[in-house]
């Protein structure tokens, strides 16, 4: 069939699907995109002719349409994922840092950025880099570090191989990210023979990794041996919808499960092997217990500092590690032991070798007695009345009520992640998503918006604070126009409330994190008439009886709402007692930073490699 480059692809994209447990889904839910010169004559044109089949949404910024697709990903645990088109030029860079973000979180998103002509005959066109040492060289290539498979398609012969292997990595569990695949205008535009297997309808099997026998047996003999086991479950126990096999296993064994950020949910809250979040934002609960083991069984993560508080939670000096992962890359961390398989076949493997093997009702009573703890310590945070202004834990705990059974809650950046972490009472695998591997300012519109086209049944809850807004509310617009309703919870606190917290034990005296004008004054701002400007409804609420009141009722509209709410930065949710590595300046004039760096030193003794 003779078509152009760009209508090929659009015609493969349509194709392909993914099958895992003998379901299939189609893989690709359309394409974002804003439109330039780079793009608009050959993605554009073949977006519009095939419209029916590669539904298009236009976006308002090209870094928030890769955080919205990256979010959908996650709510569909990979299996299903967005294209993302843009021109040469800023279009093309401003969708690095989503790419990037993708790329941590192991999340499949596909980049196709316009490039500059593969002919060269116009060279130089608009927006086009020139470098005096090198001639195949674009913006583009920006992309290559955050991306997990990069290919400049200058023939149109080269698609062929080029969408195939694209797709083995997006559709691949260990592998997947950001891929992206750059298309000089030209070639976009120009016409070829297809032949009709690269547009027939395609299925990208999933597979389910099991364990190699001798691995499981080691892992077995360390989990038999062990009398204080901790089990950190990540994100991928929810990507590989292993949550009834923890459950299960967790149940059974007596095992007390914490989890990281992306592992939230993967035991609902009330479970009684439940102990809540680990690490650096984890509960008092979880991180008592795992100074205290004596064996740490990670499932699906990755082991970032805020899990391992910088390498000092896991302080038992013979503590070992079993590390059951997709990729052999984490499943090797911390000298543990490997097993690499899919979390829910080898959790699954696992329960059945372990016979009737639990720990010991001491254990089980003590991981009860400090969960315990821990819900009181939550019940008074959300109840927490602060006037005049509401405190953070406050508002958690309201939209944590409003969220019922199904709602999402959906955040990234701030001081808010670490609070949802500790505080956050989760009733399913998929209702906590939070952005935390690259933590980007500007992904909760976006990604909330994401995770409603994942899942239009289910309320949507974006929690924003001003500074993250201010950084990326353009999606709203987004929102509206599509239909997409979100309930966002505008938390505003005068500036950059989590780093000014941080710079007070570094001996930065919140320097530079206040929203203040040059008299010391708060900006005059009004983020909730920014919001109604965007097409949103709005409302502004002073307490915490008027955020549930506002929610209630957002809760029944059809449209996207803005509540705005002021909080006290100064309020902070209850300690974690555990620590994160941010180094102290070891010289330094300034009042405090000496003290700080006295405190930091001393911190510093207890962290370790685990040999």
């Amino acid at each position: 069939m003779r078509l152009t480059v760009a209508q090929a692809l659009v015609r493969f994209l349509a194709a392909q699907e993914t099958e895992r447990d003998g379901v299939r889904r189609r893989f690709f839910a359309g394409c974002f995109g804003i439109f330039g010169h780079g793009n608009l004559a050959g993605m554009g044109q073949a977006l519009r002719e095939y419209a029916d089949t590669m539904p298009y949404h236009l976006a308002r910024n090209e870094q928030a349409m890769v955080h919205t697709a990256a979010a959908y990903a996650r709510m569909t645990n990979r299996l299903s994922a967005y294209a993302c088109t843009t021109s040469v030029g800023p279009g093309a860079t401003n969708m690095i840092t989503g790419a990037a973000g993708a790329t941590i979180n192991r999340l499949p998103v596909l980049l196709l950025p316009g490039d500059t002509f593969a002919t060269r005959v116009a060279d130089p066109v608009l927006q086009q880099l020139e470098l005096p040492y090198a001639g195949d060289v674009s913006v583009n290539d920006c992309l290559r570090p955050v991306s997990r498979y990069f290919d400049r398609i200058n023939r149109p012969e080269q698609l062929v191989e080029a969408a195939l292997r694209a797709m083995r990595v997006l559709t691949d569990p260990v592998e997947t990210g950001a891929v992206t695949l750059a298309l000089p205008q030209d070639v976009q535009a120009e016409a070829y023979d297809w032949p009709s297997e690269f547009l027939s309808p395609r299925v990208w099997h999933v597979p389910r990794a099991v364990p190699e026998p001798a691995a499981l047996e080691r892992a077995v003999a360390a989990i038999r041996g062990a009398e204080r086991p901790l089990i950190v479950a990540g994100g991928g126990v929810i990507y590989a919808e292993a949550t009834e096999a923890l459950s299960s296993f967790a149940s059974r064994t007596g095992i007390p499960v914490g989890e990281t950020q992306a592992g939230k949910g993967a035991l609902q809250h009330g479970h009684p092997s439940a102990v809540g979040a680990i690490g650096a934002t984890g509960t008092t609960a979880a991180n008592q217990l795992a100074a205290g083991a004596d064996l740490v069984i990670g499932v699906g993560t990755r082991y970032s500092d805020f899990t391992t508080a910088s390498r000092t939670l896991f302080a038992n000096p013979g503590v070992r590690f079993v590390n059951l992962n997709v990729a052999s890359f984490d499943a090797a961390k911390h000298s543990g032991l490997s097993l690499v398989a899919d979390a829910r076949a080898g959790l699954s493997a696992l329960d059945a070798a372990l016979g009737d093997w639990r720990v010991s009702e001491d254990y089980r009573a003590e991981t009860l007695r400090l969960t315990a703890a821990w819900n009181d310590t939550v019940d008074r945070a959300y109840a927490l009345d602060n006037q005049p202004l509401a405190a953070q834990s406050a508002v958690i705990g309201a939209v944590n009520e409003a969220a019922g059974e199904r709602g999402v809650v959906v955040c990234a950046a701030g001081s808010m992640p670490g609070d949802l972490h500790k505080l956050w009472r989760p009733r399913d695998p998929k209702q906590y998503h939070v952005e935390y591997g690259y933590s980007c300012m500007g992904y909760e519109i976006a990604g909330g918006l994401g995770v409603k086209l994942a899942a239009p049944d289910r309320d949507v809850f974006v929690l924003v604070g001003d500074g993250s807004y201010l950084m990326m509310s353009s999606e709203l617009v987004t929102a509206v126009a599509e239909g997409v309703k979100l309930i966002v919870v505008l938390v505003v606190n005068h500036g950059f409330a989590s780093i000014g917290a941080l710079s007070e034990t570094v001996g930065v005296n919140r320097f530079g994190t206040w929203y203040r004008d040059r008299d010391g004054g708060n900006l005059p701002t009004d983020l909730a008439a920014n919001a109604a400007s965007l097409g949103a409804d709005t409302v502004s609420v002073t307490d915490v009886d008027g955020l549930r009141a506002a929610l209630a009722a957002a809760k029944e509209s059809d449209r996207t709402t803005v509540i705005q709410i002021e909080t006290d930065p100064l309020v902070s949710a209850p300690d974690s007692q555990a620590w994160w590595d941010v180094p102290v300046a070891e010289v330094a004039q300034t009042s405090g930073t000496e003290a700080a760096r006295a405190e930091y030193e001393k911190a510093k003794r207890a962290q370790r490699n685990y040999l």
